[in-house]
C-alpha cells in the first residue's frame, strides 16, 4: 500500500483551540495507528505544524482519512500538504 507524507500547518491563531482538542486529536491518531493506517506522527517543535506518514490506497483516501481529525473539524489546521512518499531506508 502506498505511503503518504502529510504536513499539517497549524493555524497560528488556534493554539488555545488545539490545546482544547488535543486529547481527542491524540485519541483519533492513536486509533489510526492501531489500525495500521498511521505509521508515525509528530509535531514540529516550533509549534507550526506536524508530520504524519499515512498508509492509504491513494491521495484522496489519505485526505479523507485525515479529514476526520478533530483538529481539521475544529479548523485548527491552516493547510495540509499530501505527497506520496517512497522509503529508501527505514522501518516501514
Amino acid at each position: 500500500m502506498p505511503i503518504f507524507h502529510v504536513e499539517y500547518t497549524y493555524a497560528p491563531d488556534a493554539t488555545a483551540l488545539r490545546d482544547d482538542f488535543r486529547p481527542e486529536h491524540r485519541e483519533f491518531l492513536g486509533a489510526l495507528h492501531d489500525a495500521g493506517d498511521l505509521l508515525m506522527v509528530g509535531p514540529f517543535l516550533d509549534g507550526s505544524g506536524a508530520t504524519l506518514l499515512v498508509s492509504a490506497e491513494n491521495e484522496p483516501a489519505a485526505r479523507a482519512l485525515l479529514a476526520r481529525d478533530p483538529f481539521a473539524r475544529e479548523e485548527a489546521i491552516a493547510g495540509v500538504r499530501v505527497v506520496e512518499w517512497k522509503q529508501v531506508f527505514g522501518p516501514f
